[in-house]
């Protein structure tokens, strides 16, 4: 797992089409913005069922929401 520190106003760009802005920190609370094409799927790791969770994992599969849910408190997601 790639874990980056990032300041507000910083981004993370995932492939050519996806790009994740850090928006507020308040107190363990992060607020990100992302933006990607409308056919990415992002979705809170919370919200994930079993059964997609295990699609997720397979081998080859980047699950960035899942990967932000584990390392970021997420309050909002913004698309």
């Amino acid at each position: 797992m790639l874990i980056l520190s990032r300041k507000i106003g910083e981004t993370i760009h995932v492939g050519d089409n996806v790009t994740i802005v850090i928006n507020r920190i308040s107190g363990n609370r992060v607020t990100v913005g992302i933006e990607a094409p409308n056919q990415v799927r992002i979705l809170r790791g919370e919200v994930l069922d079993p059964e997609e969770a295990q699609e997720a994992e397979e081998p080859g599969c980047l699950s960035t929401h899942k990967m932000l849910s584990e390392t970021l408190p997420i309050s909002a997601v913004a698309r």
